[in-house]
């Protein structure tokens, strides 16, 4: 199975369309920033939490990495036009690259990323950040609806695993545009430090909603790869797709009471 599973991961690449090559290049590379951000935090120190500190350089390289090669991997999967999944592919793409690039300059001029209007460049960046969300969203939302149609070259337990994916990496968008709604209010209300310290207060539902789209994928990939008929490999996968969604569930139910 290990063998099988090294090749078929290999044809990834190799018999990937060029945009979908090109996008997990650019993932590779996002994540790699990640892991670089992760010896300067260990070599330069200071705070983890906080609007200025590596932490987010870190996090947003390495969840931004993994994220955009699962979406270009998972897209594989859905039925659309050539030239519609190079634009959904390429503005997710480009909007990933502006997110953490943002992101990674404002780490490096020791200043908070997101909600800083406090010079021209800082808000430029604030933009950068909002617009780029824009497009992440409706990005995501334009998959998870193509993802919704017949695909009868997919298995159906990859099927019932892409879509379920896909929806609940809705739950990480919607969860994000909160945040993000509830940081740019409080700094248009002139309480900028209560943005920097309360806007990502749903960040635990974030973080489990953004990665249903890997998880449950590679489930259904390593199951293709066993000896279990369609009929049972699509049952094991509605199993873990319920079981995720019950543990975001309960994560967001949890975030929410205990509130900001």
């Amino acid at each position: 199975m290990l063998t099988q599973l090294s090749h078929r991961a290999a044809a990834l690449w190799t018999r990937g369309r060029p945009m979908e090559r090109f996008g997990y290049a650019v993932a590779a590379v996002l994540f790699a920033s990640g892991l670089f951000h992760v010896v300067v935090y260990l070599v330069d120190g200071g705070p983890w939490e906080g609007p200025v500190s590596w932490r987010k350089a870190v996090t947003f390289g390495l969840s931004f990495g993994m994220t955009l090669a699962c979406l270009v991997w998972v897209s594989s999967y859905v039925a659309m036009r050539p030239a519609v999944r190079r634009v959904l592919l390429g503005v997710f793409t480009a909007a990933s690259v502006a997110e953490v690039t943002g992101i990674t300059v404002q780490a490096w001029r020791n200043v908070p990323s997101h909600f800083n209007y406090e010079d021209g460049f800082s808000s430029a960046i604030t933009g950068m950040l909002a617009g780029g969300g824009v497009v992440i969203v409706a990005s995501v939302l334009a998959l998870t609806i193509l993802s919704l149609r017949a695909a009868p070259d997919t298995a159906p337990s990859m099927r019932l695993a892409v879509r379920a994916g896909l929806v609940i990496l809705m739950g990480a968008m919607v969860t994000g545009a909160v945040m993000i709604a509830v940081g740019v209010t409080l700094a248009n209300g002139g309480e900028q430090q209560a943005a920097y310290e309360t806007a990502g207060w749903l960040k635990p539902a974030h973080a489990v909603t953004m990665h249903a789209v890997g998880v449950l994928p590679v489930l259904a990939f390593v199951l293709s790869c066993t000896r279990l008929d369609e009929r049972r490999r699509t049952r094991i996968v509605a199993c873990g797709v319920a079981a995720y969604a019950l543990a975001a569930l309960v994560t967001v139910v949890v975030n929410l009471a205990a509130g900001r």
